[in-house]
């Protein structure tokens, strides 16, 4: 692996926070030399902020007054990128200078690719499986990468059909191509979507095993009640407008109430037997499948309108 510093002209780091003040600063710390950096921020609570001014004050904050999800604030950060890449970086995610370093090289050697992405790695050293075949290729769905936790880490660089989007380099003119992340979904397989769009559109998805950057696997937010019926909500809610996006509104309605046959035996059945995150993991599932099946939308319209409800302002300049 290269240990070479980054051309940082060529890149601008991008991430999407959410009362994240727990993980923020450990990644920032890895981009105090970026000359191009952009923090979009779903109108976290907490010193999400506060740490971002003090570790990385050159950085470009986007403040928005109403959570509006992933995508749409990925959306705002791509957009607002000026250079040739741009490296979306979940919060809970370790990028060191040479994984940036090893992502550019791979980049410039594979110019078809619009998606090269560094080997994930859990807290304790372990492999995290970031790649698969495409998620309607896959046999056990929705936990692919659980049924493979014996497999071993790849040899060399690799073209996928998915690519896990916790840590992401995309090319400008592919994310132009594509449209960027889908504004409909508010989280969850936002991932699989932009990786079937760059295929359909012939980019292709690289994964460079050189670069290896450490993934925390779900500490972006801080846990709370709250947080986690939201998050397994809208995992109800996605997987069935990415049913209906490909495969049509009668695939939806057959994978919905398959799924709502499965997830309310299981909430109640944990529910009696006081496994009360469990249950509250697949009713929040069963509420969002329903609430897919009825109509409902993962975003209201007030939170689809980003523009009049964002600003933006450099971190050094964010009041105390």
């Amino acid at each position: 692996m290269t240990t070479a510093s980054p051309d940082w002209s060529r890149v601008t780091i991008v991430t999407v926070t959410h009362n994240g003040g727990h993980v923020i600063g450990d990644c920032l710390q890895q981009f105090r030399s970026a000359e191009n950096l952009i923090v979009v921020d779903n109108a976290s609570q907490d010193d999400t902020l506060a740490i971002v001014a003090r570790q990385t004050p050159q950085a470009r904050v986007i403040r928005n007054s109403k959570g509006v999800g992933y995508g749409n604030a990925a959306n705002q950060g791509l957009a607002a990128a000026k250079t040739e890449f741009t490296l979306m970086v979940n919060p809970d995610s370790i990028v060191t200078p040479a994984d940036v370093a090893a992502l550019l090289d791979a980049a410039d050697r594979y110019p078809e690719a619009g998606i090269i992405s560094p080997q994930h790695k859990n807290a304790d050293g372990s492999l995290e499986l970031t790649h698969d075949v495409a998620m309607f290729h896959r046999r056990k769905f929705p936990e692919p990468f659980d049924q493979r936790s014996e497999e071993p880490a790849p040899g060399g660089e690799l073209c996928a059909e998915f690519i896990s989007g916790a840590v992401n380099l995309i090319r400008k003119t592919a994310y132009q191509k594509v449209g960027g992340f889908d504004p409909e979904i508010f989280l969850y397989f936002d991932d699989d979507d932009i990786c079937l769009r760059m295929r359909h559109a012939g980019f292709s998805l690289i994964l460079v095993p050189q670069a290896q950057i450490t993934h925390l696997n779900g500490g972006s937010v801080r846990p709370s009640l709250h947080y986690k019926w939201e998050k397994f909500w809208n995992y109800g809610w996605a997987r069935l407008y990415i049913e209906n996006k490909y495969r049509g509104s009668g695939a939806a309605w057959s994978l919905g109430l398959r799924h709502a046959l499965r997830f309310l035996p299981k909430a109640i059945g944990y529910g009696l037997i006081l496994k009360k995150e469990k249950a509250l993991r697949d009713m929040a599932r069963f509420a969002g499948t329903i609430a897919y099946l009825a109509g409902a939308k993962a975003l209201d319209q007030e939170q689809r309108s980003v523009a009049n409800g964002s600003n933006e302002i450099l971190a050094g300049d964010l009041k105390p």
